[in-house]
């Protein structure tokens, strides 16, 4: 019976560790990557030119130490304008800048290509998705002031 008790006990204690428990400190995607800046209206004037374009972005923080991989993951407005990140690692604590216009693609800068102004100065929202379509993060403005979203 002593042994049935002491097996039954471990048994408990063995259930009641919380399930992080068999993951380590493995955080996932939505606790590590964040949108961490927005420059929605590019200083100066805006005339189209793809310097201007440029000064348009949206920065992505990876806060954790481990890198990820940001192939598929998507980055829209609220019109549904999407930019698709194409086999691009975001290493552990660092950032990417996503620009408008166009330009040579780096580690901390890639580019959408874009002809025209994708964020609308007085009111907007990016969202940045995973690759299965999973809301990651979001920022907003305009409307009622300025919000961030996790």
């Amino acid at each position: 019976m002593t042994a049935a008790a002491l097996a039954a006990g471990a048994l408990a204690a063995v259930t009641a560790l919380p399930a992080s428990a068999d993951h380590g400190d493995r955080r996932d995607d939505r606790d590590r990557v964040v949108i961490s800046a927005v420059q929605y209206d590019p200083p100066g004037r805006d005339d189209r030119s793809n310097r201007s374009l440029n000064k348009e972005w949206v920065e992505v923080t990876n806060t954790g130490r481990r890198s990820v991989n940001l192939d598929g993951w998507t980055l829209s407005d609220r019109d549904g304008q999407t930019y698709v990140f194409d086999r691009f690692r975001l290493d552990g604590r660092s950032s990417v800048r996503v620009h408008t216009g166009a330009g040579r693609d780096s580690r901390t800068d890639v580019f959408q290509d874009r002809r025209h102004y994708m964020w609308d100065d007085r009111s907007d929202r990016a969202t940045l998705a995973n690759q299965r379509g999973r809301e990651i993060d979001s920022e907003s403005w305009g409307g009622r002031g300025h919000h961030h979203r996790r």
